[in-house]
């Protein structure tokens, strides 16, 4: 009977941390987008991650003498 002193608090501790993690999630629109992250898979990006930099002319140049 006494373990129930502290699992009851354990429980309301635990049960109002997943209700403020559900209503932080809900404020700052985790749940707004859900089939974007899905149809953006299927997409296929041809253009490279990274730009490489454009060399310019002077620079060809002055390494080839």
């Amino acid at each position: 009977m006494r373990i129930l002193f502290l699992l009851i608090p354990m429980a309301l501790g635990v049960a109002g941390v997943a209700l403020w993690a559900f209503l932080w999630a809900v404020r700052t629109g985790q749940f707004d987008d859900l089939e974007g992250p899905a149809h953006r898979i299927l997409m296929d990006d041809d253009d490279p991650r990274l730009p490489r930099p454009k060399q310019r002319q002077d620079d060809d140049k002055s390494l080839n003498g």
